[in-house]
């Protein structure tokens, strides 16, 4: 079929053509920024999942709605080992600057921006651009402690936003990626918004320890967040994302080719956008049959090898590898430590180290004490057909 009209976008962090199975999740977000601009308690969000499950789409449309609901939207990405000052403070200074220009939020914005000055110094942060004469304010946001200077921003911009008829949303992507005392700093601030009732919303993105961390950093965090997950597609879902887009462009799809995508793919998103979109481009069409996705089935896990699964091996040193290789040949998972010790011959405190290291490039999470899983979807099936 003509792939110029291919509806399928299995990119990083593309919009697939049907959001199929996220309308709870989507609706929810709706509803707390609703409730932050009229001024009602609302409650933030931690979306978690695991790759390829579309948790950075939904961030994109929850910014959209966002939007639509009235409140300023900042989204950044958590990049290992740079921290939240640094991360934050454009997105603040951008938001700061534009309810300078509302006039009922003038005053508390201009109080902001001096505030920003003082904390960009305190936390060495390049502060060129900032208008030429404004001072610092002391006393607000130049303790050098995150956990008192954040909060303080966030209620200033809170304020402004309040005062503006506005409200300001936080997006945050990899979440997972920040420091135990940036994620403590962040979860402070945005309790503090919540008991003041300042419209001031959090939704972050990450992989499934994230709930763990945030419990670790605030016992409170558990009350604070809704944590929605964000997994497979179930069936019907699945069904719907692949077929929808097939039939707005006219064309079909035989039932069993539909049934074999959807069974292969366990349903995840990215994985069904891939093969379908194979599917379509080998199709001489109008119907996409059976032996059109069977054909499409090397070439859909070739390109998934060499790119989705690929670049995750490529981050791990030699003996990282050999931990998750021993992963995988154990089977399905979660895997108990204490097999994998026992299949590398080695002890569990010994593997210790190398476990840690790859829990922080994010290739495997802690499930239970004493379990682990990959963070990325069928990952093991793919070590397996590696050798």
């Amino acid at each position: 079929m003509d792939p110029y009209r291919n509806p399928f976008a299995p990119g990083a962090g593309s919009r697939p053509p049907e959001l199929a199975g996220r309308d709870a999740i989507l609706e929810a977000a709706r509803i707390s920024c609703g409730r932050a601009v009229n001024g009602r308690s609302a409650r933030s969000i931690m979306l978690l999942g695991l790759r390829g499950t579309g948790k950075t789409v939904l961030l994109n449309e929850i910014g959209k709605i966002a939007k639509e609901e009235g409140l300023l939207v900042s989204k950044v990405e958590s990049p290992e080992r740079e921290s939240l000052a640094r991360l934050l403070y454009p997105e603040m200074r951008k938001v700061m600057r534009s309810l300078s220009g509302v006039e009922a939020a003038k005053q508390i914005a201009s109080r902001g921006l001096k505030g920003l000055r003082g904390f960009a110094s305190i936390f060495k942060i390049d502060i060129g651009g900032v208008e030429v004469g404004v001072e610092p304010e002391p006393g607000l946001a130049d303790s050098g402690d995150l956990q008192y200077d954040l909060p303080d921003l966030f209620a200033v911009i809170g304020e402004a936003a309040q005062a503006a008829g506005k409200g300001w949303i936080l997006l945050i992507d990899e979440v997972q990626y920040l420091t135990e005392a940036d994620l403590s700093a962040l979860i402070v601030a945005i309790h503090r918004m919540s008991q003041e009732g300042l419209p001031v919303l959090l939704v972050g993105a990450g992989l499934p320890q994230v709930a763990r961390l945030a419990g670790e950093a605030k016992s409170y965090a558990e009350r604070l967040f809704l944590y929605p997950a964000v997994d497979a597609l179930d069936q019907i879902s699945a069904i719907q994302a692949v077929q929808k887009p097939i039939v707005e462009e006219e064309a079909s799809i035989e039932a069993g080719a539909l049934g074999s995508i959807v069974e292969r793919t366990r349903g995840y998103p990215f994985f069904l956008q891939e093969w379908a979109s194979t599917a379509w481009n080998n199709a001489e069409g109008p119907e996409i049959t059976v032996d059109d996705v069977n054909h499409s089935y090397s070439e859909t896990l070739a390109s998934l090898d060499a790119g989705f699964f690929r670049v995750r091996i490529d981050r791990l040193t030699r003996s990282e590898v050999q931990f998750v290789k021993t992963m995988s040949e154990l089977g399905d998972g979660p895997y108990a430590m204490a097999d994998i010790a026992k299949a590398m011959g080695r002890s569990q405190s010994s593997l210790g180290p190398t476990r840690a290291n790859i829990i922080f490039k994010g290739m495997i999470y802690s499930t239970d004490h004493g379990y682990l899983n990959f963070t990325v979807p069928l990952f093991a099936e793919y070590m397996r057909r590696q050798g």
